[in-house]
């Protein structure tokens, strides 16, 4: 017998969690800010609103979604009816990050409880506060042979992965990933990894400078530059280089203030080991704006460097923090130089106002998923597939992907006991000629 969640009590129970996280908004605000200080307008539109939005989307569609879907049959089954069934891959697991930690937390667990799935949920350690609050949430809907919270650091994660499940989601570093791709393997275990990179951010000669550089400002010092898709580089025509730092300074100015460590619009940095890593990657010698930290407070100003080596500690791996460095080039040549220096990225973003160009910049690289004259904004949408290629990830989710995502594709063939074809069947002299005929139209 299955021990799957039927769909009556699969809508039931996302029902049951969407009306305990709209009473508990504001404690998830709160947790939020204990955590790192989100702003509560951020904690609002990336964390309980987005949440919120992708469980009415899923309770809206779920009986649609998990309704078997019919297909042309073939020619060769004729006559037959043909679907595609879905079902669910059993006990999944999920690992979630400590950015975006209520998010990227329910919003798989959404998807997976939508497949029909029992779930093992592991929130981040480092988001204590929001773990917490996960941990009630959960508990209050889901009885423990449906969906389960568990606490603890990297010994423990490494212990659950060394048991065998029938799906692992997993959103973090590209080492840890290796690491979860790895324990997954030796049980031929199916994964979605959701990583990161370097994403780069080009700036064509001739763009709208002014709302490149609000809109790249928002989008890199949003949750203090704690994002996985977050603009990692620019990259600036070199005559356009000097005006755009101009307008850079201008907008972190105008969103932060003139002390942006006193603005409650900035968030901070996780804890201190990731400040210390962070403060590593500043050379004072590069600073052209900001560069000033508190170690007590987890502060780190948004910072903008000039020109790094490529092999400098800045431009090694992912920033995933608030420090830009601004790189120029002359030609597409030294764009293609610098970007495939690093491996695909799970983001890229061009501003230009020449079509082509953009479209060449986005067809040529690959990587998860980006935007033209914009940053970030591919997350809203539920109609987009969110997830990486190469070392920023495999897989994707968000609306009926990530349902998707957790639910076994089988194919049917519903045949009745008329009409049989005697052509298939042994003994086959005299008929391959016939075969190939018929074939010969498909």
């Amino acid at each position: 017998m299955s021990s799957f969640i039927s769909v009556a009590k699969r809508k039931a129970l996302l029902k049951k969690l969407l009306v305990t996280i709209q009473k508990n908004e504001s404690a998830i605000s709160e947790a939020l800010h204990k955590d790192f200080k989100k702003p509560p307008f951020e904690s609002y539109i990336t964390e309980t609103h987005y949440v919120i939005s992708d469980l009415k989307h899923t309770i809206a569609n779920i009986n649609r979604w998990t309704k078997p879907q019919r297909v042309w049959p073939s020619i060769l089954n004729l006559p037959s009816s043909e679907f595609i069934y879905t079902e669910p891959y059993g006990r999944v697991l999920i690992i979630s990050p400590w950015n975006y930690p209520f998010q990227l937390t329910m919003c798989p667990l959404i998807a997976a409880i939508a497949g029909g799935n029992t779930v093992v949920l592991k929130p981040s350690e480092l988001a204590f506060n929001t773990a917490q609050i996960v941990t009630t949430i959960v508990e209050k809907v889901f009885d423990v042979k449906e969906a389960v919270v568990v606490h603890g650091g990297a010994e423990f994660t490494q212990s659950l992965l060394e048991k065998r499940w029938d799906y692992i989601f997993f959103t973090g570093s590209v080492s840890v990933g290796k690491i979860v791709a790895q324990a997954a393997a030796k049980h031929l275990t199916p994964v979605t990894l959701e990583l990161g990179g370097k994403n780069p951010c080009i700036i064509d000669e001739g763009a709208d400078l002014e709302i490149a550089a609000k809109r790249i400002v928002w989008g890199k010092f949003l949750n203090a530059g704690q994002t996985c898709i977050a603009p990692d580089y620019i990259l600036i025509q070199a005559k356009e280089k000097y005006n755009f730092v101009a307008l850079l300074k201008k907008e972190i100015t105008r969103a932060y203030g003139e002390n942006p460590e006193e603005s409650t619009d900035f968030a901070r940095i996780i804890n201190t080991k990731n400040w210390q890593r962070l403060q590593a990657m500043i050379d004072p010698k590069k600073v052209i704006l900001g560069g000033n930290s508190n170690e007590e407070s987890r502060y780190i100003s948004p910072t903008l460097l000039d020109e790094p080596d490529l092999n400098s500690e800045v431009m090694k791996d992912e920033i995933f923090g608030p420090i830009l460095p601004i790189l120029s080039y002359h030609d597409e040549k030294d764009i293609h130089k610098i970007i495939s220096h690093y491996e695909k990225p799970l983001s890229l973003y061009v501003f230009s106002k020449n079509k082509e160009f953009a479209e060449k910049m986005i067809t040529v690289y690959s990587f998860g998923g980006g935007c033209i004259n914009d940053c970030m904004i591919q997350f809203a949408n539920k109609r987009l597939p969110f997830g990486g290629v190469g070392h920023s990830g495999m897989g994707a989710y968000h609306g009926k992907f990530g349902f998707d995502s957790f639910s076994h594709k089988k194919g049917i063939v519903k045949k009745p006991t008329w009409g049989d074809v005697p052509l298939r069947y042994a003994p086959y002299k005299n008929k391959l000629k016939y075969i190939k005929k018929l074939l010969s139209w498909l």
